[in-house]
């Protein structure tokens, strides 16, 4: 069985966010959404509100091959403690790629884990980050957020 550990933040979990997950469920036998920590961001959202509220994402779109879980560890170790065959990671842009390509390459060598990328889709010019500042100043973000996500920023 493939299974692939897709890790971000996810703080909140986007379209484009989305946009990755529907296309990795068609690559992979399982896809299992990590969210975890960044130590460099402040959490806008409970980790477990935003695992139950993707989870309604998914069951709503009949993801039905997608498992939702929150972890503190790093992600190689959390990857290969659920028996994932590769990490998934979105990539928006250039920039994206290359910071990602630098992370896959150490993951590759502590762990023996590779990393494929698949694009964020249309809407991969925004991040999370992007999208709460919008909102924050009064901006309509409905297109970037899964309506389950709007839900619970309003």
């Amino acid at each position: 069985m493939e299974i692939a550990f897709y890790a971000g933040s996810f703080d909140p979990f986007t379209n484009g966010h989305l946009h990755v997950v529907e296309n990795t469920t068609r690559i992979f036998d399982k896809v299992i959404i990590g969210i975890g920590d960044n130590p460099d961001k402040k959490r806008r959202f409970d980790k477990d509100l935003m695992k139950s509220t993707i989870e309604d994402v998914l069951k709503n779109r009949e993801l039905n091959n997608v498992e939702v879980i929150c972890y503190n560890n790093i992600t190689v170790d959390t990857a290969k403690e659920n028996n994932a065959t590769f990490l998934v990671r979105g990539v928006r842009n250039g920039m994206d790629y290359q910071f990602e390509e630098n992370m896959a390459s150490i993951n590759e060598e502590v762990a023996g884990i590779d990393t494929i990328y698949i694009r964020a889709g249309k809407l991969g010019n925004i991040s999370s980050s992007m999208v709460m500042e919008l909102y924050q100043n009064g901006k309509d973000v409905s297109k970037y957020l899964p309506e389950e996500v709007m839900r619970i920023i309003k």
